[in-house]
C-alpha cells in the first residue's frame, strides 16, 4: 500500500518505518527541513532500540521515502497518518494546533478517497473536529476519518508496534471502505495473532487515554502503598509480589519507586483530567494519582536531606537521568525535579546516564558535570542518587564504588540493589517502601 505519515518525531518515524517494514511504500513528511535531511543521511533524532537499523535498511531498499513536500505525498497516498504531536497547553489541555493543520493541509491536496488516520492522542471529539476542517478545505472527494491510537512504550516501541497487544481502529458505521483499508494495512499483523479491535471513533479516542490513565494510577497506587510500608516497618516488594500473583491484578506496573515521566502518562492524565472537567466530569481517582506522582517524584530528595541536612557544597552523584531506561527522553523526569531542587540547595552534581546526557544539557547546561561513567560520577561523592534502572548499574562493581565515594550513602529510587547486600558492603542505603 501507499502510506504517509506525517510528522516525524517519536510515533511518526517509529509507525512509518515499521509499516515499511511490513513492505508498504512509506512516505514520511516533516516540516523541519533538517530534520528530513539528516533521516535521509540516517541520523536518527531519537534514541530507541532497534529503530535505526529499521529506517538504514528500508530507506535503502527504497520502502521509505523521507520529504517535506506535503502535497505530493498526500496526493500519492491511499492511507494518510497523522503523527504531530499534542503538547500541553498551560491548562493541561492537549494544544490540537499541530493535528488541524495537518487536517488542513491533508483536505488541500486530497485529490480523490483517501483515509486521514489519526495517530496523535487526541481528546474525545477531535476526530469530528478533523472531519469538519477537511471538508471545509475540500468538498470535491470524499474520504474517511479514523482514530487508531499507538500504545507504543519508549525502548520497546518497534517490537511494540511488530508485536502488539491490540490494534484499535475507531471509525463510523458506515465507512466500510476505510475498514477494508485498515484491515489490508494490518494483515501481516492480525495473521500472526494480533487482535484488531474496531470501536466507534469516541470510544477509540478515549481507549488511549483511559489506558495509560489506569497504567499511572497503578504505578502512583504501589508508590502509596510503598510510603506506607517504610512507616510500618513491611517491604514494599513482597506486598507487590503477593497482590501481583492475583490474575485479576497482575504483576506488572507495581514496582515502587519515584514516580512515572516521560511524554504520555503525565500529559495524558492530565489532558484526561481537564477532558473530563470540560464535559462536566470530575476524574477523583486520576486527580489523586496525579498529586501522588508529584509528591514522590521528590521523595529522594527529601531521603537525602534527612540523612545528609544541609547540602551546600556537597558532591552528590546521580545515576540516571532518563524517566527510563532505553531511552534518553527526559521529558516530565523526575531527575529533573531532583536536580533542581540540588542546585537551589548550593549541591555539586555528577551525572552519568547511557544516553540522555545531551538532553539534559539542554535543560541544565554546565550547571552539572557529565560523567563518562558510572564510576566517575561516584568518585569523590558525599552521596549517589540513583534515578533510573539501567541494566548496567545492577551488575556493577559496588565494592569499587564504595572505595571511590568521599561518603557512604545510596538512595535508591528504582530499588534496583538489595538492602542487606548495601549494608554489609559498608553503604547507609535507602530505597523506596523497604
Amino acid at each position: 500500500m501507499n502510506i504517509t505519515v506525517i510528522g516525524t518525531g517519536y510515533v511518526g518515524l517509529v509507525t512509518g518505518t515499521c509499516l515499511a517494514e511490513l513492505g508498504n511504500n512509506v512516505t514520511c513528511v516533516d516540516i523541519d527541513e533538517s530534520k528530513i535531511a539528516n533521516l535521509k543521511k540516517g541520523v536518527i533524532p531519537i534514541y530507541e532500540p532497534g529503530l535505526e537499523e529499521l529506517v538504514l535498511r528500508n530507506y535503502k531498499e527504497g520502502r521509505l521515502h523521507f520529504t517535506i513536500d506535503s502535497k505530493s505525498a498526500i496526493e500519492g497516498a491511499e492511507v494518510v497518518f497523522s503523527a504531530v504531536g499534542t503538547p500541553p497547553d498551560k491548562d493541561h489541555r492537549a494544544d490540537l494546533t499541530a493535528v488541524m493543520k495537518v487536517a488542513e493541509t491533508f483536505g488541500k491536496h486530497l485529490n480523490g478517497y483517501k483515509v486521514f488516520v489519526n495517530k496523535s492522542t487526541v481528546p474525545v471529539g477531535t476526530s469530528e473536529r478533523v472531519r469538519e476542517t477537511i471538508k471545509k478545505t475540500n468538498g470535491k472527494h470524499d474520504f474517511d476519518v479514523v482514530d487508531n491510537p499507538e500504545f507504543l512504550r519508549e525502548g520497546t516501541a518497534v517490537k511494540d508496534f511488530m508485536n502488539p497487544d491490540r490494534i484499535v481502529v475507531g471509525l463510523r458505521k458506515s465507512s466500510k471502505k476505510a475498514r477494508e483499508l485498515m484491515e489490508k494495512l494490518y494483515s501481516p499483523l492480525v495473521r500472526a495473532g494480533r487482535p484488531l479491535l474496531f470501536t466507534d471513533i469516541h470510544s477509540a479516542e478515549i481507549i488511549k487515554y483511559a489506558s495509560n490513565s489506569f497504567l499511572a494510577t497503578k504505578i502512583s497506587f504501589i508508590n502509596d502503598v510503598a510510603n506506607f510500608c517504610e512507616l510500618v516497618g513491611a517491604d514494599v516488594t513482597e506486598v507487590a509480589k503477593g497482590i501481583g500473583l492475583d490474575d485479576r491484578i497482575g504483576p506488572r506496573f507495581l514496582h515502587a519507586g519515584i514516580g512515572y515521566g516521560g511524554s504520555c502518562f503525565p500529559k495524558d492524565v492530565q489532558a484526561f483530567i481537564q477532558t473530563g472537567k470540560d464535559n462536566g466530569y470530575e476524574f477523583l481517582i486520576l486527580e489523586a494519582t496525579e498529586e501522588v506522582n508529584q509528591t514522590q517524584k521528590l521523595r529522594i530528595f527529601a531521603k537525602l536531606k534527612e540523612e545528609m541536612g544541609s547540602l551546600e557544597g556537597k558532591k552528590i552523584a546521580m545515576w540516571g537521568l532518563a524517566f527510563k531506561p532505553k531511552t534518553d527522553d527526559m521529558r516530565e523526569a523526575p531527575a529533573i525535579t531532583t536536580i533542581e531542587r540540588l542546585l537551589e540547595e548550593g549541591a555539586e552534581i555528577a551525572a552519568f546516564d547511557p544516553v540522555a546526557a545531551e538532553n539534559a544539557k539542554k535543560l541544565f547546561g554546565d550547571k552539572v558535570i557529565y560523567a563518562a561513567s558510572p564510576y566517575d560520577a561516584a568518585t569523590g561523592a558525599d552521596a549517589l542518587l540513583i534515578m533510573t534502572e539501567w541494566d548496567e548499574f545492577r551488575a556493577i562493581d559496588l565494592k569499587k564504588i564504595k572505595s571511590r565515594m568521599k561518603g557512604s550513602l545510596v538512595c535508591d529510587g528504582r530499588n534496583v540493589y538489595k538492602p542487606k547486600e548495601m549494608t554489609e558492603l559498608g553503604f547507609t542505603y535507602k530505597s523506596i517502601g523497604r
